[in-house]
C-alpha cells in the first residue's frame, strides 16, 4: 500500500477521483482544549472581553470545515451538506471536547473537513482565552468515525 497522494516517485499530486461513485459520505472528528479554573469559569460564564467564545468557536469551526480545500493543498472541493461544531463541557478537568461533523454525497471523504472544522475551533478558544491562560493546551486532535466510501467505515 502508498500513499495516495504521492506518485510512484514520491512526488505530491492531486488524485482523481472522476472515476469514483458518489456515495453518502460521513465524518466526526474531536479535539480537546484544556485551560485553568479561571480561564475555564469565564468560558461558562460567557464573560470574556471577546464575546462568546463557544458562539465564536463553533462559526469559526464550521467556516473552515467549509473551506479546507483551501487550507490543506491536496484536498478536493467538497459540496458538503453538513457541517456542525458542538462542544461538551468537563468540569472536572476544566477541558472542553470540541466535536466536528461532516457530510456530503460525493465521490470522495469529508475526513478532512471534520478534522479541520475541530481543528480551527480549538485554536479560536484559545485565541479568546489566551489573555486568561496562555498555557492552554490543544490535544488528541482525531478522526473518531467515518462512513462510505470504497475504504468502508471506520471507528477510532
Amino acid at each position: 500500500m502508498t500513499f495516495s497522494h504521492l506518485d510512484k516517485s514520491g512526488n505530491a499530486k492531486f488524485v482523481d477521483i472522476s472515476l469514483k461513485k458518489n456515495t453518502p459520505r460521513e465524518a466526526e472528528a474531536e479535539a480537546f482544549v484544556s485551560m485553568s479554573s479561571k480561564a475555564f469559569l469565564l468560558l461558562e460564564q460567557e464573560s470574556s472581553k471577546k464575546g462568546n467564545v463557544l458562539a465564536v468557536a463553533q462559526l469559526a469551526g464550521i467556516m473552515a470545515g467549509k473551506k479546507t480545500h483551501e487550507l490543506i493543498p491536496l484536498c478536493h472541493l467538497i459540496p458538503t451538506t453538513s457541517i456542525n461544531v458542538t462542544f461538551r463541557i468537563d468540569h472536572k478537568n476544566t477541558k472542553l471536547k470540541v466535536i466536528g461533523k461532516s457530510k456530503a454525497v460525493y465521490n470522495t471523504g469529508v475526513e478532512m473537513e471534520a478534522l479541520t472544522a475541530v481543528s480551527i475551533a480549538a485554536l479560536t478558544v484559545y485565541d479568546m482565552i489566551k489573555a486568561v491562560d496562555k498555557g492552554a493546551t490543544i490535544s488528541e486532535i482525531k478522526l473518531v468515525k467515518k462512513k462510505g466510501g470504497k475504504s468502508g467505515d471506520y471507528k477510532a
